[in-house]
């Protein structure tokens, strides 16, 4: 793809995409065109950086789609001061686009090859406030707590309350509850020591985090 073409497709991807997704935030819109989303993305891929398409990365794992990434994004309303948790650090363009609003990402990522392709891909974007680490992050992550953002990339059936004591007041959480094929999109604030409002924003499905939280089995 030459320079230009690529330019058309990105723009296409947000006009097209993002916004019939209900993301007007111009400065989550601007924040699509400032982070290169082809650079994430293995070069088998390259062709469909900007498809409305969960793009396969390597070891079974996908990228969100386009629209469900800006979506979150403009959710989380992210600020300069934020020091944001991240449960799956997956190819690193969620993290890195994080990353340009906050002020630290901290990326917890299960695969160890997984971890070393976002560290260079982050390199090679110049993103330095992200401390990646390798973990099991499905229970929460105890050792930056407690966070102003905490967001799972990963589906869980059941939300660990172990995330919700990890949140300061004020805090939001993002993440997709459920089992297919009912499974929420949802985000939860911290309004006040121990007490959270959440809001369910869309129904969607994505692919489980490795060890995720299963609900209680009831039998009868």
């Amino acid at each position: 793809m030459t320079a230009m073409s690529v330019e058309q497709a990105r723009l296409n991807m947000i006009e097209y995409q993002i916004r019939p997704w209900e993301v007007l935030d111009q400065d989550v819109l601007d924040l699509l065109y400032a982070v290169k989303r082809e650079d994430f993305v293995p070069p088998a891929y390259g062709m469909l950086a900007f498809s409305d398409l969960e793009i396969p990365i390597g070891q079974g794992e996908r990228m969100w789609p386009p629209k469900l990434e800006a979506r979150v994004l403009q959710e989380l309303a992210v600020k300069p001061t934020d020091q944001i948790l991240e449960i799956g650090t997956g190819c690193g363009y969620f993290t890195a686009l994080l990353a340009h609003r906050a002020q630290h990402v901290y990326s917890v990522e299960i695969n160890a090859e997984l971890k070393a392709s976002a560290e260079a891909n982050l390199r090679r974007a110049g993103v330095a406030n992200v401390t990646l680490e390798l973990g099991d992050g499905a229970r929460g992550w105890t050792k930056h707590a407690p966070y102003d953002i905490i967001v799972l990339t990963g589906s869980t059936p059941e939300l660990p309350q172990q995330f919700l004591q990890q949140m300061k007041a004020g805090a939001r959480l993002f993440a997709v509850v459920g089992k297919p094929p009912v499974m929420a999109a949802r985000l939860v604030t911290c309004t006040g020591e121990g007490v959270y409002n959440s809001i369910d924003l869309l129904e969607t499905q994505i692919a489980p985090l490795t060890n995720a939280l299963e609900g209680e089995r009831f039998s009868f």
